[in-house]
């Protein structure tokens, strides 16, 4: 009895193996076509830092001296708004509203006199390469990217941007804490060209 039952589990184990392993077979075959069709690139833990320090490099030689010392001092820069708002007159000196721009955050417009947040903008420059980060720009690169797109073409930006209500992607208390953060770098620099100046 236990003979002719450990037979029968051999037939079965044996139809069941000549069943499956055409499929196996397939499946395997299936999974080295796909690993040859998938380029493989070997991992550098460097890259995504040589990419930012190339970026940096790029942005310096692009912004003027303030905007740079801006992002490498606080991490964000601030864009002036030139187009003209609605009862604000034509030849108005100080813009009556400005816009921060933050690495792969919404570009933040707000009132410069209130500090009142007004809009997010919602903008994205992907790297279509792919070299780094899956499709994502180095920092530098997307602030760059960012900003001359408002310094050339500010109205096409706004056009085409997803508007937002201020706190939808950007945190309106972080805004808030580095527009104090943007007016102290700024006292400060104002009083070291005094300083400068004096001497």
């Amino acid at each position: 009895m236990v003979l002719a039952l450990c037979a029968t589990c051999l037939v079965i184990v044996a139809l069941l193996w000549e069943i499956a392993w055409p499929r196996i077979e397939q499946a395997y075959e299936r999974h080295r076509a796909n690993r040859r069709r998938i380029p493989r690139h070997d991992y550098d833990p460097g890259r995504e830092r040589r990419a930012e320090q190339r970026a940096r490099h790029l942005l310096r030689s692009c912004v003027n001296d303030e905007e740079w010392a801006m992002y490498r001092d606080l991490g964000f820069i601030r864009v002036r708004g030139r187009l003209a708002r609605q009862g604000q007159p034509s030849g108005a000196r100080e813009p009556s509203y400005a816009y921060l721009i933050y690495p792969h955050k919404p570009v933040v417009a707000y009132v410069p006199k209130t500090g009142r947040l007004l809009t997010e903008y919602c903008v994205e420059f992907p790297d279509l390469t792919g070299a780094i980060a899956g499709g994502r720009l180095p920092d530098s690169d997307d602030v760059l990217a960012k900003w001359m797109a408002l310094t050339g073409d500010e109205r096409r930006l706004i056009r085409t941007a997803n508007m937002h209500l201020p706190g939808r992607q950007v945190d309106p208390s972080r805004v808030r804490r580095d527009l104090w953060r943007l007016s102290e770098w700024e006292r400060q620099r104002r009083g070291s060209d005094s300083l400068d100046a004096r001497t």
